[in-house]
């Protein structure tokens, strides 16, 4: 496999890791936070909350994989030399 192949399939993956770090969080505090706040009727208190929770969450979790994908790349510019 090319240099360049190696670089695009590495940024692919990195791009489909955060996409999926960052959406299904959202996408799943968005839909319980709905759920709650409607049976308790404390609308929008429960879905704010919920948010805030999984951004926090995604941020800690995007930084650490992108240590790790920090030092991939850096392993292909090593093995570049």
């Amino acid at each position: 496999m090319s240099k360049e192949a190696q670089y695009y399939r590495l940024a692919m993956r990195i791009f489909a890791d955060f996409s999926g770090t960052i959406a299904l969080p959202a996408v799943g505090a968005a839909l319980l936070g709905q759920w709650i706040d409607e049976g308790q009727g404390t609308e929008p208190r429960y879905l704010i909350i919920l948010l805030v929770l999984a951004f926090a969450l995604s941020a800690y979790i995007v930084v650490r994989k992108a240590k790790k994908y920090l030092a991939a790349y850096e392993k292909l510019i090593r093995q570049e030399k």
